[in-house]
C-alpha cells in the first residue's frame, strides 16, 4: 500500500487523491458528540474518506461515535475506516483469541461488517507473530477484515513479519503507522523507511503536527494545555524547536498559508507516506486541516525544512 495506490482497483487501499486521514483519537474525549460529528461531516464534504481510530480510544467510545456517524450519513461505502486493536482492556493482546474478540468488538462498536484496514497496536513480543497473523488471515477469508496494518512496529520486526508471513502463506502487513514530522525525523528515517522500501509497503504519519507544537500556538512552556494529549509538545519548546517554527514561518509567509498547512505537506512529500493523520476536534480545525491537501511546496522550501529539522 503506497501513496500512488488506485483505490478504484482494490476496495483495501486508501483514497490516494485526498492523501489526509482524520484521527479518531480525540473523539470521545477532547470531542463531543455534536462536535465528533460536525467534525466528519466537514472531513467527509471536503473530500476526506480516511477515518482512523483504535479500539481503546475513550474506552471504546471513538469507534462508538465515528459509527454513529458512518449509520446516519449512511456513508460505509464512501468511507475507509481503518482501527487498531491489542491495547483495549477487554483484549489486550495480539493472541488469536485477542484478535479475534477485538475485531468483532470493534466491527459492532462500528456498526459495519468489515474493516478496511486492521492494525496490530504496538508490538507484542511475548505472542508469535505466526500465531497474530494466522488469526487476521480468518479474518480476511472470512471478509471482516480487507487488509492488515502494524502500528509502532521497528523495522526489524516488519522485516520479520514480511518474512514470517512469506514462509507461511499468512498476510503481510499493507501499511504501518508511525508518528512523522519535522519534530520527529529520526526514528523513521533511520530504522522505519529502510524497512518499509524492502517490503514496498506504505507509512500513515501520525501525530504529523507534534501534537501541536507545529501549529506555532505554543512558543513557551506555559502555552501547552495541560492535558495528556499535549504533553509531549512542550518537550518540543527550546531551541531546535524554535528553528524548525521559524523555517515554518518564512515558508508559510512565501506559500500565504498556514504552518501547520506547511507542515502536513512537508510530511506528505516524503517517501512511502500514504497520508498525515491528522487530529480535529471541531469543524473549524478541520477547515484548517483540509486547506493543506493540495499544498506542494517548492523544492528549496523543503530543502529548508529538512536543514532546519535536521
Amino acid at each position: 500500500m503506497t501513496p500512488n495506490d488506485d483505490a478504484s482497483s482494490n476496495t483495501a487501499m486508501p483514497p490516494s487523491r485526498f492523501r489526509l486521514a482524520i484521527d479518531g483519537n480525540v473523539f470521545g474525549w477532547a470531542s463531543g458528540v455534536s462536535a465528533t460529528a460536525e467534525a466528519l461531516d466537514a472531513f467527509h464534504a471536503a473530500g476526506g474518506r480516511l477515518i482512523s481510530t483504535a479500539d481503546h480510544y475513550a474506552g471504546g467510545r471513538s469507534e462508538i461515535m465515528i459509527g454513529n456517524w458512518v449509520r446516519s450519513r449512511k456513508a460505509r461505502s464512501r468511507v475507509f475506516l481503518a482501527t487498531k486493536i491489542g491495547r483495549h482492556p477487554d483484549a489486550p493482546g495480539l493472541s488469536a483469541d485477542d484478535i479475534v474478540t477485538a475485531t468483532e468488538a470493534s466491527l459492532e462498536r462500528l456498526q459495519t461488517d468489515h474493516l478496511d484496514l486492521l492494525s496490530f497496536d504496538g508490538d507484542h513480543p511475548h505472542t508469535p507473530l505466526e500465531e497474530s497473523l494466522a488469526a487476521a488471515a480468518e479474518l480476511i477469508t472470512s471478509g471482516k477484515v480487507r487488509a492488515l496494518a502494524a502500528s509502532s512496529y521497528s523495522g526489524a520486526r516488519l522485516r520479520d513479519a514480511g518474512r514470517l508471513a512469506d514462509e507461511n502463506g499468512l498476510p503481510r502487513f499493507r501499511a504501518v503507522f508511525s508518528p512523522y514530522s519535522l519534530m520527529t525525523r529520526r526514528p523513521v528515517e533511520s530504522d522505519l523507511l529502510p524497512a518499509v522500501r524492502a517490503l514496498n509497503i506504505g507509512i500513515f504519519a501520525r501525530l504529523p503536527l507534534a501534537n501541536g507544537f507545529l501549529t506555532g500556538e505554543y512558543r513557551v512552556r506555559s502555552d501547552v494545555p495541560e492535558s495528556t494529549m499535549f504533553a509531549d509538545a512542550a518537550a518540543h519548546v527550546g531551541r531546535d524547536g524554535f528553528r524548525v517554527l521559524k523555517a515554518l514561518e518564512q515558508v508559510s509567509a512565501e506559500q500565504n498559508t498556514s504552518l501547520a498547512a506547511c507542515a502536513l505537506a512537508w510530511v506528505r512529500s516524503k517517501p512511502n507516506v500514504i497520508a498525515p493523520v491528522v487530529r480535529a476536534a471541531s469543524a473549524e480545525q478541520v477547515a484548517e486541516l483540509v486547506a493543506s491537501a493540495d499544498l506542494v511546496l517548492e523544492p528549496h522550501q523543503l530543502m529548508a525544512l529538512d536543514r532546519a529539522s535536521e
